[in-house]
């Protein structure tokens, strides 16, 4: 396709202006029509010529094919030229979710010789997702003509929950600096479940703990020192109706949900206990058997990273029915949800099945935006059937809450930026006080 550039629609005012001029003087009607022949037989050989060199442009698009949500990253293209010189512009048919930073990109290419050009795109939306062509519009050798073509270039990207906290968790566990993210680590000598080892009886242990067959072989006293039991089970029970699709920042609580969920994975994982998953709240749940390794962890994104949350009402008994025909071993089942009032008819009656088999916690996403309702200056009559209504749900939100702990059941309800910190501590202290 070629389009007019500067230099042509300048040539035509200049011809019309001498037109308008010619209509009033006889004499200057010869230098228009001159001036006219002459733009046309230009823009004409330069709309020919333009045409030739279609098709010289290659390019290469470079990127990371696996990426996490919320983040900006970096696409960079890789030009070449067959013949010639070509100079333009060029627009990348990156995916139409994400917001682009850099675009159009401008380039100046000669023959034979490479060119990288990038630009950033916004990851906001989990998934698979495809780049399409580039959108090329090049000046033609006279520059009298845009050309426009496409150069097909097709790639797919699949975006996962954000990793890179685990990284950031790695670090700091490398590094023993877990409690500058509110990672309590109470390390327990002798206090586990689990046989670990003998050594030397001191001063503040308990005599309980004394081996005295190995006192009397060694002739001063042994005690056994214990661990945190291992090969235990952690299943994530991950609720994807319509609860989950609200949003605090740029992440809706269903991606802040998912992020928690992959770190105490592999928190878990590191504690040498398997990891599982199941999903309910849209139409064909899945489940992932808990499997240990750190494979586990690759396992489970790929199970999640193209979930996203529906319109559909959670049941949760008909979730722990389904899950508990898949466990046959005791687990730690981790219910990710966001807890309404109405929840009575399904959710009761699913807490009192799980509980005869597993350990179970309920994590409850707590929205932000009810706190700033309620904490809002009463200025007019609206704004005061606002705060009234916010607390009337807050207050029927923690009777519900008070009826599930009175149930015995364990409870974190924490706004999503606090979930994953939160969720590490009551595994850590779960684990360590025996009760899975």
């Amino acid at each position: 396709m070629l389009l007019p550039a500067r230099r042509l629609l300048f040539a035509a005012l200049v011809c019309l202006l001498i037109g308008v001029a010619a209509a009033a003087s006889t004499r200057l009607a010869e230098i228009w029509q001159a001036t006219a022949a002459a733009a046309v037989t230009i823009a004409t050989v330069d709309a020919v010529l333009a045409r030739r060199q279609r098709g010289r442009l290659s390019a290469q698009r470079e990127f990371a094919r696996a990426m996490p949500v919320g983040t900006w990253q970096t696409v960079e293209l890789h030009l070449r030229l067959s013949t010639g010189r070509l100079t333009g512009w060029l627009e990348d048919g990156h995916p139409p979710a994400f917001a682009s930073a850099g675009l159009p990109l401008s380039f100046s290419l000669e023959a034979s010789r490479n060119l990288r050009v990038a630009y950033r795109i916004a990851v906001s939306q989990r998934g698979r997702h495809a780049f399409s062509g580039l959108t090329l519009r090049a000046t033609s050798p006279l520059g009298f003509w845009l050309v426009q073509e496409t150069v097909p270039l097709v790639d797919e990207l699949r975006v996962y929950p954000n990793f890179a906290r685990i990284a950031h968790y790695s670090l700091l566990a490398t590094d023993h600096r877990l409690s500058q993210i509110g990672i309590l680590q109470r390390r327990r000598r002798g206090e586990g479940m689990e046989f670990h080892q003998l050594r030397d009886y001191r001063q503040d242990d308990s005599p309980r703990r004394i081996d005295w067959p190995a006192s009397a072989r060694c002739g001063r006293l042994i005690a056994r020192e214990y661990q945190d039991e291992r090969d235990q089970q952690i299943v994530f029970l991950l609720d994807c109706g319509a609860r989950m699709r609200a949003h605090d920042g740029d992440l809706s609580h269903f991606d802040h949900t998912l992020n928690a969920l992959l770190l105490l994975a592999y928190v878990a994982l590191r504690q040498g206990d398997a990891v599982g998953l199941a999903t309910f709240g849209h139409a064909q749940p899945r489940v992932l058997l808990p499997s240990k390794s750190l494979a586990t962890l690759k396992k489970l994104l790929n199970a999640v990273y193209d979930l996203e949350p529906t319109l559909q009402v959670p049941d949760y008994l008909a979730a722990g029915e389904i899950l508990t025909r898949h466990l046959r071993k005791r687990a730690l089942v981790v219910l990710l949800t966001n807890l309404r009032d109405e929840d009575d008819d399904t959710l009761l009656p699913a807490v009192h099945y799980l509980r005869q088999r597993h350990a179970l916690t309920l994590a409850s996403l707590r929205e932000p935006v009810l706190d700033e309702v309620v904490e809002a200056p009463v200025t007019d009559f609206d704004a005061a059937l606002l705060r009234g209504a916010g607390l009337e749900y807050l207050q029927a939100r923690q009777r519900q809450l008070a009826l599930l702990r009175r149930n015995g059941l364990h409870i974190l309800d924490v706004s999503p930026r606090e979930l994953p910190v939160a969720l590490i501590n009551h595994y850590w202290a779960r684990k360590r006080a025996g009760e899975l």
